[in-house]
């Protein structure tokens, strides 16, 4: 599949599509909140019809520090990193194969009380 990088650049083949998410004005709480990540983790999973191998990975690290997650996919992976003292967590989610965007806002939002959600979506694949 031939496309283009939106920079120009010309595309042989298509490698996947990333979804790098910075969200700002969270909850500190929901963002040291094990349980409330890993049900954000589980709605993506449902949503994007991914499937998951092997467990999730989880680090809590001390006060005042967040949590880092990762899920590895079928597909490639699914990360967080929170920073609650800063009211701010990054995701990525990256999958070889093309899946329609998730209301990532919306989403953010009702889980982790994102106020600001910034979405860059990348084509992954082999130059020309």
């Amino acid at each position: 599949m031939l496309e283009s990088g939106g920079s120009g650049e010309d595309w042989t083949l298509t490698t996947g599509q990333e979804w790098l998410v910075d969200v700002s004005g969270c909850s500190p709480e929901q963002l040291k909140s094990l349980a409330v990540l890993a049900a954000l983790f589980e709605e993506l999973i449902v949503q994007m019809e991914l499937k998951v191998v092997g467990q999730p990975q989880w680090h809590v690290f001390p006060e005042p520090g967040g949590i880092t997650g990762l899920t590895l996919l079928a597909e490639s992976h699914l990360s967080i990193h929170t920073f609650p003292e800063h009211g701010f967590a990054a995701l990525n989610v990256y999958c070889c194969r093309t899946r329609v965007s998730p209301d990532f806002p919306a989403l953010l939002a009702r889980h982790l009380g994102a106020r600001s959600c910034h979405v860059r979506e990348l084509a992954r694949g082999v130059k020309a």
